[in-house]
């Protein structure tokens, strides 16, 4: 995710709306990546590569995507009002060219795929002219 789309996620953390994300389990397994744990600390870069803001994960959990409720589908922010949305939104993405050219295919993508499921806070702006 570069340029718009990443500077309107970054304002989304900034703002309070989006306290979520979810990751593809099989993108971590495939990168050789272990699975964040509640507590990690992270820097969300804007569409310059530079440091926006830091989060702390509060909560991690893998799960099916038939777990993910209606509350965890509004944290994520994108606008999704219900677990409906975020299913096709995130179906697409999973199976999207830049997924599946990274994985060496493209991904079923069904109920009992794996998920790592992410729930956050912000822990302060890196940005000193942002609040």
């Amino acid at each position: 995710m570069a340029g718009p789309e990443r500077d309107r996620g970054v304002a989304a953390i900034l703002s309070g709306e989006k306290t979520a994300l979810t990751g593809l389990l099989e993108i971590y397994e495939h990168a050789g990546e272990a699975v964040p744990v509640a507590g990690q600390r992270f820097s969300v870069l804007d569409s310059e590569g530079r440091p926006a803001v830091t989060i702390e994960l509060v909560d991690v959990r893998v799960v099916a995507m038939k777990e993910i409720d209606d509350d965890f589908a509004r944290a994520e922010g994108r606008g999704c009002s219900d677990v409906a949305q975020w299913r096709a939104a995130h179906e697409e993405f999973f199976r999207s060219d830049g997924v599946s050219e990274f994985l060496g295919r493209t991904p079923v993508i069904d109920d009992d795929t794996l998920v790592v499921a992410e729930r956050f806070r912000v822990v302060a702006s890196d940005d000193p002219i942002r609040p």
